[in-house]
């Protein structure tokens, strides 16, 4: 995939880096959609790991595409992949993701943000859903995602006002993972992605299905689920691999491979 493609992706030690570049803000609509499912696509046939999702542009996202806007008032020509299938995609994703914001992310930038597993900010980002401002509340999930994080009052705050927040508040507020320095976003993101690429991957595969279980439908649901999700776990070669290592050298030593 080239670069003039609005999303491309490179593979380095088992971490696929996508990056968006669809000039000039990286705009969510179904031009953009479409290129993210398919570089992710790729990725899952890859022997990839893990993902870290950035910009390559100024900003990670501005916002949603008028697009979206007019196939949701009947004025467009509809879409092929609707939010709630794009958001699905995504969290079905079996691999973790990390998004690396910098720059502004707001409005449907952010709910692609929320879809993800991690998100690390860049001290200066700014993030808010701003929907209200057109409005309109958010289209693509960030009401609910922003409960489940950060409950209702913060949810309810976030989307009636349509500010824009400085990352330590939204880190403080538990809706992102982490805030580093600017000049040590790629380094921070691309070290925690590098990270998850290195470990058990079915193991994060069924962690990313029990908490979204859990998430979605109650705690007790991810209980029934447990067993049978874990059921592959124990013929995997990861965990024959970290049971020896245990033995051998004490935890935290295994070097997974990823079957």
């Amino acid at each position: 995939m080239s670069t003039s493609d609005p999303c491309s992706f490179e593979i380095d030690a088992g971490l696929a880096v996508v990056t968006l570049h669809h000039a000039p803000h990286n705009l969510l609509g179904p031009v953009l959609m479409q290129s993210l499912l398919d570089a992710l696509e790729q990725v899952r046939t890859s022997g990839a790991r893990a993902v870290m999702l950035k910009s390559g542009l100024r900003h990670f996202s501005a916002g949603a595409d008028l697009s979206l806007f007019e196939a949701a008032t009947g004025g467009g020509d509809g879409l092929a992949v609707s939010p709630v299938q794009f958001l699905s995609a995504l969290e079905e994703f079996p691999l973790p993701i990390v998004a690396s914001i910098h720059g502004v992310c707001v409005g449907g930038g952010l709910e692609l943000a929320l879809a993800c597993d991690f998100i690390i900010a860049a001290r200066s980002a700014k993030l808010g859903s701003v929907e209200v401002t057109l409005g309109i509340n958010p289209l693509m999930g960030a009401v609910q995602r922003q409960v489940a994080r950060c409950g209702a009052l913060r949810a309810k705050e976030l989307s009636m006002l349509g500010r824009r927040y400085d990352a330590e508040t939204l880190e403080r507020w538990n809706l992102i993972n982490r805030v580093v320095d600017d000049e040590h976003l790629d380094e921070a993101a691309f070290a925690l992605a590098t990270e998850l690429a290195n470990g058990p991957t079915l193991a994060h595969q069924i962690t990313k299905q029990l908490a979204r279980l859990a998430e979605d439908q109650g705690v007790a649901a991810a209980d029934r689920e447990m067993e049978a999700l874990q059921q592959a776990l124990w013929s995997s070669e990861d965990l024959k691999i970290g049971l020896e290592s245990l033995q051998k050298n004490g935890p935290g030593h295994a070097k997974f491979v990823g079957r």
